[in-house]
């Protein structure tokens, strides 16, 4: 599950880091014109997940511009701690938490998925949104999620995944490979990142392959379920 975006002497989440970094920018632009806008309905797929235990502290890994943490806001929770690597995606993210003022619930902050500064139980949803696929160490990672929620609550995770079908497989590959790369190279100007994309899919390990990974975490009632023909994932489970 090696997939080096710039320097092979760096560790894969230092090159994760300098990556958004350096899309930062760009990205929400991009993310939304290239999805289609179709990444806004997963998102609110992962809601009506969470609305089944409603949830009031919630912790969001890999939070990035914050377009899951503020899609959450419709389950009126206390608050919402949005993490992430890239300081440059935070800091995206936090003026548009100043624009709507909502400095008192949504809070962003630099830090490391797989060394979280939280104490045990601390949380009654975990969340993450396209991020899980870029940690270094995933089985570490899903640990200290499971380590920092309460008992009984829930995980929810938006990953991309590979589709079943042939010809939207077909489609698939050739957009995530060809098209997309062109496109977001051109506007964001980082000639690896949109190549590093569909590498980290076709690295990551979906379907049940993923649920194995969640279960050796810890994870109960574990479930994963396809969107959009299997371009995405969401994955489920409770502590």
């Amino acid at each position: 599950m090696k997939v080096t975006p710039y320097n092979n002497n760096q560790t894969k989440k230092k090159q994760v880091e300098e990556m958004f970094d350096n899309i930062a920018p760009t990205y929400n632009f991009l993310n939304h014109t290239l999805s289609l806008g179709i990444d806004k309905g997963w998102r609110n797929k992962v809601v009506r997940i969470l609305r089944e235990s409603n949830p009031s502290k919630i912790l969001d890994i890999a939070a990035g511009t914050g377009d899951l943490s503020f899609a959450m806001l419709k389950l009126n929770p206390e608050k919402i701690m949005g993490i992430d690597l890239s300081n440059k995606m935070l800091e995206v993210g936090k003026i548009k938490v100043r624009k709507k003022n909502l400095e008192d619930k949504i809070e962003f902050s630099q830090g490391d998925s797989e060394d979280l500064i939280f104490e045990n139980n601390s949380f009654d949803a975990v969340t993450c949104a396209f991020g899980v696929r870029n940690f270094e160490n995933l089985d570490l990672g899903l640990s200290e999620m499971h380590r920092v929620l309460k008992n009984d609550a829930k995980i929810v995770i938006l990953e991309f995944s590979q589709p079943k079908n042939k010809f939207i497989s077909w489609s698939y590959n050739i957009y995530f490979k060809k098209i997309l790369p062109t496109i977001g190279n051109l506007i964001s100007k980082d000639k690896r990142a949109y190549t590093y994309l569909p590498d980290s899919v076709g690295n990551f390990p979906y379907g049940d392959n993923f649920l194995k990974h969640l279960k050796k975490a810890g994870f109960k009632n574990t479930k994963g379920r396809t969107v959009t023909f299997g371009i995405a994932s969401i994955y489920s489970g409770e502590k």
